[in-house]
């Protein structure tokens, strides 16, 4: 069979992350990260907005199980963005942290977990003066 060199997969359209408890997880997403709770949907699943992709919480299909993949969020000021949380309570599981030195910029980064231990990145792309 013939492949469709045309065909390419478009953009992200969802994300989704294995939670254990959607309260909590609605909780720590919406008031503690600031993201914008889209809706909820029985029995178990959250869906949130993350920069024009959806971001789905729901339980493991089968028990026992548990996957993720590191979601990094893009903010500006990373050192802010790390105070504002830590404000909320939310602690860093690695402080920003300058990890690469780029032609125009530098890449920073720090990490935390959420409830169910699923890790996530904050990353700023500081531009060289």
């Amino acid at each position: 069979m013939a492949s469709d060199s045309s065909f390419s997969l478009g953009p992200l359209g969802q994300i989704a992350l294995t939670i254990t408890d959607r309260a909590r997880s609605v909780a720590f997403y919406r008031d503690k990260l600031g993201m914008r709770l889209l809706f909820e949907a029985p029995p178990n699943l959250a869906f949130f907005d993350c920069g024009g992709i959806r971001l789905m919480l729901s339980p493991a299909e089968k028990p026992g199980e548990h996957f993720s993949s590191i979601l990094y969020f893009r903010v500006n000021d990373i050192h802010e963005a790390c105070e504002a949380l830590g404000s909320r309570g939310v602690e860093l599981e690695h402080s920003p942290a300058l990890v690469a030195k780029m032609a125009d910029h530098d890449l920073w980064m720090a990490f935390l977990r959420d409830p169910d231990r699923n890790v996530l990145g904050l990353m700023s792309e500081v531009p060289r003066a």
